[in-house]
């Protein structure tokens, strides 16, 4: 990506999380092992469900490509983080700024996107099982992944071709890595249009996906309650897991965005639960209150062991 900044900022530098030394070896072990985790945890997911026939299904489709999103999400700003806290001088290029920026927004549109087509996914299940195989193809499957990556990429490039020709003055970012609101701070001019931009642009999309997925989420309990089937149970546990991701997600994504340019250490807590924690909790939510998912695991675990012992 050639730099087509006009200001001679050719680099930034995180303030970080803490100046404690001690705090911060405990975030790098804490930060580890939840990243470590979280990578095998949806490697695990997407593996289970490509491998297990049985969950050859278009709700386990979506979730499997959710698992690989959340993947993207935390491997975009962990790492980093991780490997800053070892170091006085946390830099980053404006170019891995940019293509920082560029990532998280792009993944997290996808999510977004996703978690929708998802809640679309139970509705269809739920309140119209007769229609399932009909409405929830292969081919609406493949839509709704595709119509998730271009809306990322457009939501994404959208807003960076609003910053990356801002002149900047400063170099210092109050965070761990690169987003819009703290870019914009470091702007050589009046930011109040860009700033209402981002409110508009991610906040808008944040919360209309956030209230769309809750109403949706209604209609369908609503609809779980009406009848006392042996099924209702397994319904409300499969809710109750999207449900969770979905406050999990939205949570931090609309405090950033709604109220962007505020400058608390709620912010940084946030930041810091959004990009390691929630992907860790992801998995966790939807193995735990899935039987189905948890006896496929099973299933792939002996068989990968089984295999072993063979070799």
């Amino acid at each position: 990506m050639k730099r087509m900044n006009n200001s001679v900022t050719s680099e930034f530098v995180f303030l970080g999380l803490t100046n404690s030394w001690d705090t911060q070896l405990l975030l790098c072990l804490v930060s580890s092992m939840l990243y470590v985790a979280s990578m095998m945890g949806n490697c695990l997911i997407i593996f289970t469900v490509a491998s297990d026939p049985h969950l050859h299904s278009p709700m386990y489709f979506l979730l499997s490509n959710l698992s690989f999103i959340d993947i993207g999400i935390s491997s975009a700003t962990s790492p980093k983080m991780i490997f800053d806290l070892f170091k006085k001088h946390k830099v980053i290029s404006f170019r891995g700024c940019i293509i920082q920026i560029f990532f998280i927004h792009a993944v997290g549109g996808v999510e977004m996107v996703l978690l929708i087509a998802m809640a679309f996914e139970r509705y269809v299940a739920i309140c119209k099982p007769l229609h399932y195989l009909t409405m929830m193809s292969p081919q609406m499957c493949i839509f709704f992944l595709i119509t998730a990556w271009v809306v990322g990429l457009i939501h994404s490039v959208i807003q960076l071709v609003f910053i990356v020709n801002l002149p900047l003055c400063g170099q210092l970012l109050d965070s761990f890595y690169c987003d819009l609101p703290q870019f914009i701070k470091l702007a050589c001019m009046n930011t109040y249009r860009l700033e209402l931009l981002v409110s508009i642009s991610s906040g808008f999309m944040s919360v209309g996906s956030f209230f769309i997925l809750i109403i949706s989420y209604i209609v369908i309990l609503f609809t779980v309650l009406k009848h006392s089937s042996s099924g209702s149970h397994k319904a409300l546990s499969t809710l109750s897991a999207h449900v969770t991701v979905v406050v999990l997600f939205f949570g931090p994504a609309i405090f950033f965005y709604t109220w962007p340019f505020s400058s608390t250490h709620l912010d940084k807590f946030l930041a810091l639960f959004d990009a390691v924690v929630t992907p860790f909790l992801n998995p966790v939510v939807y193995t735990l209150r899935n039987q189905e998912m948890k006896v496929a695991m099973r299933r792939v675990l002996r068989h990968l062991m089984g295999y072993r012992q063979i070799s």
